[in-house]
């Protein structure tokens, strides 16, 4: 029986894991946090009983303590004290980071100075500060595996292969909701229309990113980090079908790729138990049905996402955190109906251009650069 932690398991790869977890049947979650959804939570508690539940909102916390009044050997905590504690809870072998949004770095820096192994869903743990995880995961003998399926795709495709030359990693894309369309089109666009995606089934914020092909920028700067390459060797494919994952290509010009069903619970039954693969249910690519595969270039004029992900990428220090700062805001902003679609780009140029440059940030810097690109973006 293996013991493992959860940040974020009301999410839609926390929800996602525990599925996972209850197919097999012998993974033992020992601590898990939540942001809001304390009704769920509960359920969760109930049915995994874990010796610590963490509510990130303190208030929440004290109600949800109550509402469990009745399991004996729960703890409960809040806020970031809380995450940490889960990060870094004695019992846990590994750490899955499943909860969205720059808050996942610190518990993530925790977890590894505490040895514990990372399952990672969390982009903005690397994008902001993949020169702080990397090499301190290196150090502490951590193993970062990663949990989107892009990632895990790209993981796959490099085993066997060490010491051999990446020419190129082929990260593929969806192309969203609004693939082909118009700048024209796309300035009508609502949130009900960016959040109906034809493949993955995903949270709103990551399925607004996926429309805008921002998500697929935070990939690029992801697989950054963990594969150590940089922006040059980085391909974004659009591939709608979402049968191919993601492919690399060595230096003698062989292209190693990875398909299956889009199914989320693959990569995380992946992380979860590797290097062993486990029986799984659900869909299986039917290659007849299929018919054909079919691949694009994904249209960086339109979407301008994508195309200040590598900007980013290339200027380094805290513009990454500054493109993905402005970005979590902007989203948020159109969910509630603030802003128009095509002003979601705007703000992340806008604060990339105007925000202050720092060369190597540290985690206070990182944090500081979030906080001041939410003042000029007021």
């Amino acid at each position: 029986m293996r013991n493992i932690s959860i940040l974020g398991s009301t999410g839609s790869i926390g929800t996602q894991t525990i599925d996972v977890i209850e197919k097999n049947n012998d993974i033992n979650v020992v601590a898990m946090s939540c942001g809001k959804n304390i009704q769920l939570f509960e359920k969760q508690v109930r049915k995994l009983h874990p010796k610590l539940a963490v509510v990130m909102d303190e208030k929440l916390a004290l109600t949800f303590r109550d509402n469990i009044s009745d399991i004996d050997g729960v703890e409960v905590m809040s806020g970031m004290d809380g995450l940490i504690a889960v990060s870094t809870h004695p019992d846990s072998e590994l750490l899955v980071t499943a909860i969205v949004g720059m808050i996942g770095i610190r518990p993530t820096i925790a977890a590894i100075k505490a040895k514990k192994d990372i399952a990672l869903a969390n982009k903005e743990t690397l994008v902001c500060a993949g020169h702080i995880i990397m090499p301190h995961a290196k150090e502490m003998g951590v193993s970062i595996l990663p949990v989107d399926s892009e990632h895990s795709a790209i993981f796959q495709c490099l085993n066997g292969e060490h010491g051999n030359e990446i020419y190129k990693i082929h990260l593929t894309a969806s192309g969203g909701p609004f693939r082909g369309k118009t700048r024209a089109e796309l300035s009508e666009m609502k949130a009900k229309d960016a959040l109906k995606h034809p493949n993955w089934d995903m949270g709103a914020k990551v399925t607004i990113d996926s429309s805008t092909l921002v998500n697929k920028g935070l990939e690029v700067m992801e697989a950054s980090w963990l594969f150590g390459v940089d922006a040059d060797k980085i391909n974004v494919v659009v591939h709608p079908q979402s049968i191919v994952h993601s492919m690399v290509e060595y230096n003698d010009g062989s292209v190693i790729a990875k398909l299956g069903a889009p199914d989320m619970r693959l990569p995380i039954q992946y992380a979860l138990y590797y290097p062993n693969r486990r029986p799984a249910p659900g869909e299986r690519v039917d290659f007849f049905d299929i018919a054909k595969l079919t691949f694009e270039k994904p249209d960086t004029d339109t979407f301008k996402g994508l195309k200040l992900a590598f900007s980013a990428l290339k200027r380094g220090g805290n513009i990454p955190t500054a493109f993905n700062a402005s970005n979590e805001i902007a989203v948020k902003r159109f969910l509630n109906d603030k802003i128009k679609y095509l002003e979601i780009p705007e703000c992340i140029e806008k604060a990339m251009d105007e925000i202050e440059f720092i060369d190597n940030p540290n985690v206070d810097d990182i944090l500081d650069t979030e906080r001041r690109v939410g003042e000029l973006l007021l």
